[in-house]
């Protein structure tokens, strides 16, 4: 069975993600839909003290109307702004120097949609995971079309069996639709496994680099991957106030 897994291109994911990826045979970056603003394509959370404070890429004319592959940040210093961020954020990790080399070896980067991807595969190496994945960007695949249906037929591009996916697609995804081609489709059992975090009250939903600062190479070790059924997902969902 072959398990599909579908996202945009994000700045340093939080570990949640990692869990997604660590279940894919295949996974694509969707990079040539358009840049929707307030989502986490060009900006990630980092934990400060008891408070979080957003890390975002200022882009040209703000991403409007653009896909993520054509998109471009401002002028300036944003990246030194970005590390000297992370730094005082990290600055009683033990690991804080691991988190700080991967954000340099990603920021080396020109192209945006480049880096955005970057963000995901350098600590993805670090963290062991992927190897033999298969990798591909949905630019220049020649699969057309919206919605639901294009999310299918990129599966099927790849003889996927399993689509493995976020909360959000609940929302969208036609699953009968799915089943019928064959694809079953399953959501993330997010674990938000703690890890030790400083000050402050502890929060998952920070950049996978907060992670990686505070247990290093055992970071893996807090990445517990699982998924639901469809069905399971929905019904529990309606049972949530």
């Amino acid at each position: 069975m072959t398990a599909v897994v579908i996202s945009q291109p994000m700045l340093f994911p939080w570990p949640g993600f990692f869990e997604q990826l660590m279940l894919a045979d295949v996974y694509l970056y969707l990079d040539d839909t358009q840049f929707s603003k307030g989502s986490f394509t060009n900006r990630i959370q980092v934990k400060y003290g008891d408070d979080r404070r957003w890390m975002t890429v200022p882009l040209a004319g703000k991403g409007s109307f653009q896909s993520i592959a054509d998109l471009k940040a401002t002028d300036g210093d944003w990246k030194a702004a970005h590390r000297a961020l992370l730094a005082q954020s990290l600055a009683e990790a033990p690991h804080s120097a691991d988190a700080l080399a991967i954000l340099d070896a990603v920021y080396a980067h020109d192209n945006l949609c480049d880096l955005l991807v970057a963000s995901i595969e350098a600590p993805a190496r670090y963290l062991g995971i992927g190897a033999g994945r298969t990798i591909a960007r949905t630019t220049g695949l020649g699969v057309e079309g919206r919605s639901w249906q294009r999310v299918l037929d990129l599966v099927r591009h790849f003889d996927g069996t399993r689509y493995l996916t976020g909360h959000g697609a609940a929302d969208y995804l036609d699953h009968a639709a799915f089943e019928a081609a064959g694809v079953g489709v399953e959501y993330m059992a997010y674990s938000r496994t703690p890890w030790p975090q400083g000050s402050g009250a502890f929060t998952p939903y920070v950049s996978i680099l907060d992670l990686i600062a505070h247990t290093g190479r055992d970071a893996i070790t807090h990445l517990r991957p699982a998924t639901q059924p469809w069905r399971q997902f929905l019904e529990q969902r309606k049972e949530t106030p």
